[in-house]
């Protein structure tokens, strides 16, 4: 069943659940906390985003978004978050059942590290987005803004909860689409010594690339055939 509700003018909209993390590790500024409050409640493209700020921490972060799905019906969302090293946004094609944040050093907020656990014992290997992510890339590129289709989300609470999700969505078949955004760090964590050369991407125009792909996601139930160039395999 899909989700619509009325605006002033009379239009029918769906709903798009947005979420970003909150602070973690060395980002003091997480891009994606950004980026969600600044497109929290617009509409774009008929799509009311409701967004939501996540704990950067296992199992928490699942349980977070969960609720807030339950609290009142999405047709959409599309999870952000930060990947140090990358230059552009990148749309996430697979998420999958693993946790391995011990081999990049790396700590939850709740202090948790895991060593090649699965996020759902006995889930399946992966699985992959929902969303239309040929034409959000672009509808990214077209705005302006860098962007690419990514196979792999990383093993830290990023593919965690992209993971969780998607699962949560196959197992109760809600009919909810589900996709995730990765964006660069930002200039200001960048500009710290233990950063120095790592690219970045300023709010502005993270916000601009989201935007975009958000209103690929409202005109494209089906993703476009034709195959988009990507410069390398990340």
């Amino acid at each position: 069943m899909e989700c619509f509700f009325k605006i002033k003018k009379g239009y029918l909209v769906k709903k798009l659940l947005l979420t970003g993390f909150e602070a973690y590790a060395s980002t003091s500024i997480n891009p994606a906390e950004q980026v969600a409050k600044a497109l929290d409640n617009k509409v774009i493209a008929n799509m009311k985003i409701i967004s939501t700020v996540v704990p950067n921490t296992f199992y928490k972060s699942i349980e977070h978004v969960k609720n807030i799905m339950a609290s009142q019906q999405f047709d959409y969302v599309l999870m952000m978050g930060e990947y140090q090293g990358r230059s552009m946004i990148t749309f996430e094609r697979f998420a999958h059942n693993l946790m391995d944040s011990s081999r990049y050093q790396l700590k939850d907020n709740d202090g948790v590290s895991y060593d090649q656990k699965e996020v759902i014992s006995g889930g399946p290997i992966a699985y992959q987005s929902h969303l239309p992510l040929k034409a959000m890339v672009e509808s990214v590129r077209k705005a302006g803004v860098p962007a690419n289709i990514s196979d792999t989300a990383g093993t830290f609470v990023c593919n965690h909860l992209y993971y969780g999700i998607l699962h949560e969505t196959a197992v109760n078949k809600l009919p909810i689409k589900v996709g995730w955004a990765h964006l660069p760090m930002l200039p200001s964590t960048a500009a710290l010594v233990e950063n120095l050369g790592q690219p970045s991407m300023c709010v502005q125009t993270a916000t601009q690339g989201i935007t975009a792909a958000i209103k690929a996601i409202a005109h494209y139930p089906k993703d476009i055939k034709q195959s988009i160039c990507a410069g390398l395999q990340i």
